[in-house]
């Protein structure tokens, strides 16, 4: 059964019981404390792949450049739950229990959300990791940079083989760190379901649209391994902490920054659309259809 499906059999069972009520009076209160709650909450934490910033139309003046038609907000609305959606752009898997500067203001620790929510909290997603150790934009945005410079050689993958840091291993530790946060969610919330969202196919497999993300072509197998590599940290965590992974790689194929319907954009910010190297729309409809699809 699917986590919105068991939503609506809990509404069915507490409207049977307020029926009851009203035809025997007399242990209402009784009955009203085992009906369990009738407002079902999805709390949503999350970076900006989740946030979804520029896209149309952006809520909230915390800085977090959050859209009102992100998927935490399509699943709300196709579900009849209540959103507490926190994600935020730039947020790291350190953001989840500490607070985190956007530059505007000061938000709380992400997992805050789950405050005085154990009972009503059904659903939780969590997608985050891809700005620990500034991963992703080192990877996409600098490499880019890079790129445009050397467009023949290989200067970011030879930087990072030379670098005492290097991004895998930036990467490895995201996962533990995510991995005791996961757990930290279930052990807050153990009656919602959990769901951890993997990190799509941003880089293609081969360069078709330097225009577009310029990266140097001795750097793109690097790249697209660091890519993939973000996504196999989120899945191995989520399998480790016991809760539900989201396949974003596997339906994102074919959908690539260079593809011929991409879900992403380039190096360039398009507003009104996406942030550069951000999602579009399209991606955040396509989450929210493996959200609602999620048999669990």
């Amino acid at each position: 059964m699917r986590w919105f499906e068991r939503v609506a059999v809990q509404r069915r069972s507490v409207g049977l019981v307020v029926l009851a009520l009203v035809v025997v009076t007399v242990v209402v209160v009784v009955l009203v404390r085992r009906g369990g709650p009738t407002n079902a909450v999805y709390v949503a934490l999350g970076d900006s792949y989740t946030a979804g910033p520029l896209i149309p139309r952006q809520v909230g003046d915390d800085g977090c450049q959050r859209s009102d038609h992100n998927y935490p907000s399509l699943v709300a609305e196709r579900t009849d739950v209540e959103l507490v959606d926190v994600s935020c752009t730039g947020a790291s898997t350190s953001s989840l229990a500490g607070s985190f500067d956007t530059g505007s203001s000061t938000v709380p620790a992400q997992l805050e959300a789950l405050d005085g929510r154990a009972e009503t909290a059904t659903l939780i997603t969590v997608g985050i990791g891809a700005n620990d150790g500034q991963v992703a934009s080192l990877a996409l945005a600098a490499c880019s940079q890079a790129g445009a410079d050397d467009p023949g050689g290989a200067p970011c993958s030879t930087a990072d083989a030379a670098a005492p840091d290097p991004l895998a291993a930036r990467v490895d530790r995201m996962e533990e760190v995510l991995t005791d946060a996961l757990a930290e969610i279930r052990r807050r919330a153990p009656a919602a379901d959990v769901l951890a969202i993997g990190y799509p196919q941003v880089v293609p497999e081969d360069d078709t649209c330097r225009d577009l993300l310029p990266i140097a072509a001795g750097d793109l197998d690097w790249a697209r391994d660091i890519n993939q590599r973000l996504d196999d940290a989120v899945r191995a965590a989520a399998e480790r902490a016991g809760v539900e992974f989201i396949d974003v790689w596997a339906a994102s194929e074919g959908h690539d920054v260079c593809a011929d319907e991409p879900w992403f954009n380039g190096a360039v910010s398009k507003p009104g659309a996406a942030l550069a190297f951000h999602p579009f729309l399209a991606y955040q409809e396509a989450v929210a259809d493996l959200v609602i699809a999620a048999d669990l």
